[in-house]
């Protein structure tokens, strides 16, 4: 059940981002200051409190970074956050240059990074426990006299409780004494679980009456469960990071969490309207780190709201709540119907309207569709993954025939290998549209490429839309076959206009054949989309 919240947020609950410290450790992720900068100002506009933005002093990056955000970015919801470490042993924190960076680095709040586990301080830091304790102090104390907000991580820090529990929590009142806002307990790596994280929490909370944080990374899967356990059991302080990017297998994903904490605790972490943002917010990030959005995540994914089989279809179009969560539209987010050979006629109906047409009046047409479904993917098309293959086999039911723009006469590709060890790649097409008969050829980087310049080529001076139309994605699964080479071939083609993107599929014994079949489909959709009244 969903929760109203109140209606703004304040300084009693943080959300706090450090995707651009620890989500940048992810393997594969490598970002530019510039990178930095784009994902700090879609961070800020989702409605983030806090945004960490690096280490600045110990690389030139993330000093860089420090420098440009405070001239080019007009922070409107986030506070930017410099992390660093304690001062060294041995040393004043005044006299400590990586501390003293942070106090220069311009950000109004900084995160210390502070040791908590007592096999830690003496073996990594090869120092005593009496001096770690007062690093902490010293370096809060310092950075409070020079105006900043100081939070203090404590890495390692349940793994250290286990291991001695009055140490651990004597860092804690360490950093809380000097003045710290924040006490983060950090399960460093990620080998907690629920429960134990929900009764530490509740224990340290008690016994050192410090304001509390959760930092916690995914190794046991458990990183957003992990999360709400510590704010069940008090704090107020989750840090997360965009999509769950972070080192190994990730941090405690920020998405999954804030709409938790609005939609599920009603609790108000972000600006009034910004949760509906959060779809795009987590996309448009995906696409700076690029990586592939998850079309499987929580809330975010394309397929958050996706349903396939019959049986829900039947439930949702009486009452889509009756098989979903939550409104998607609450997180930006669109319910899809799924049309498979698992389609009942609810599965049909809801798809087609959808895509704009009204089916329910007519259970011929519905029954006609849902069988050629199954026919075509016992063949082995896919709909799920074709929206547009399945909008044309839709229309073409609908209408009682087939309108395209162009037919088919042949097609033809060779492929030359020649002795230097270049390849040619040419195609030849024949096709009839508008009651020409159109000859094409192309050449290209291979022979799928080479056919779709030439059936480009052949229609463009008959419609000039096709100038719009990009080929952004081009997949190829060989199907489960008995002959090894001889198997059947599914091939997936994605296109966009620069306005939307669309799906087709074709499947034939080889790879040219499906390809054109998906070729097929994608321009046809394309010109649909621009209005043109198809003649063919």
């Amino acid at each position: 059940m969903t929760t109203d919240a109140p209606a703004t947020p304040d300084d009693s609950f943080h959300i706090f981002d450090t995707t651009l410290r620890d989500g940048a450790q992810r393997e594969g992720i490598n970002l530019t200051v510039a990178d930095k900068l784009t994902i700090a100002r879609h961070l800020d506009e989702f409605g983030v409190g806090f945004i960490e933005g690096g280490w600045p002093g110990a690389n030139p990056r993330d000093t860089e970074f420090f420098e440009r955000a405070r001239r080019e970015i007009d922070f409107r919801n986030a506070q930017l956050v410099a992390f660093g470490s304690t001062r060294k042993a041995g040393v004043r924190a005044a006299d400590d240059p990586q501390v003293r960076a942070l106090a220069e680095s311009g950000a109004p709040v900084v995160t210390l990074v502070a040791k908590s586990h007592d096999r830690h301080v003496e073996l990594a830091l090869r120092t005593t426990l009496e001096e770690n304790l007062a690093m902490v102090r010293d370096t809060v104390t310092y950075l409070r006299e020079q105006g900043r907000r100081v939070f203090v991580d404590c890495e390692h820090f349940f793994d250290g409780y286990h291991a001695d529990a009055r140490y651990a929590k004597q860092v804690v009142s360490a950093a809380h004494e000097a003045g710290a806002d924040v006490v983060v307990l950090c399960d460093t790596n990620g080998g907690m679980l629920p429960a134990q994280i929900h009764a530490v929490v509740r224990t340290v909370l008690a016994d050192t009456g410090a304001r509390l944080g959760i930092h916690a990374q995914d190794d046991t899967g458990c990183a957003v469960a992990n999360t709400l356990a510590a704010v069940d059991g008090g704090a107020t302080h989750v840090q997360c990071t965009a999509n769950g990017y972070g080192e190994r297998v990730g941090n405690a994903n920020l998405f999954p969490v804030t709409a938790a904490l609005q939609l599920k605790y009603g609790k108000q972490v972000l600006p009034a309207g910004a949760l509906e943002e959060m779809t795009r917010i987590s996309h448009a990030i995906a696409e700076v780190v690029n990586l592939t959005p998850s079309t499987h995540e929580p809330y975010v994914g394309t397929s958050a709201f996706a349903h396939k089989a019959g049986l829900h279809a039947s439930a949702i179009k009486v009452d889509p709540d009756l098989y979903q969560h939550i409104d998607p539209e609450r997180v930006g987010n669109t319910m899809r119907m799924l049309v498979s050979d698992m389609a009942g006629r609810a599965s049909v109906e809801l798809k087609g309207r959808e895509l704009g047409y009204d089916l329910e009046g007519d259970r011929d047409l519905v029954g006609r569709i849902v069988e050629r479904v199954k026919e075509q993917e016992l063949k082995g098309y896919t709909y799920e993954a074709a929206d547009a293959s399945f909008e044309l086999l839709l229309r073409d039911e609908v209408d009682g025939r087939s309108r395209r723009f162009f037919r088919l006469e042949s097609w033809r590709t060779i492929v030359e290998q020649r002795p230097d060890g270049d390849q040619a790649n040419e195609a030849t097409v024949k096709l009839w549209a508008k009651g020409e008969r159109i000859v094409a050829t192309g050449e290209g980087n291979g022979p799928v490429n080479a056919l779709d310049r030439a059936l480009r080529r052949g229609l463009e001076r008959l419609h000039p839309e096709l100038a719009k139309l990009s080929l952004v994605d081009y997949k190829v699964r060989i199907l489960e076959g008995a002959h090894g080479t001889d198997s059947t071939t599914r091939v997936l083609v994605s296109m966009s206009d620069g306005g939307a993107e669309w799906s087709t599929v074709g499947v034939a014994g080889n790879i040219i054949a499906a390809s054109w079949q998906a070729l097929d489909d994608a321009y046809t959709y394309g010109l649909l989309r621009a209005g043109v009244e198809p003649h063919e």
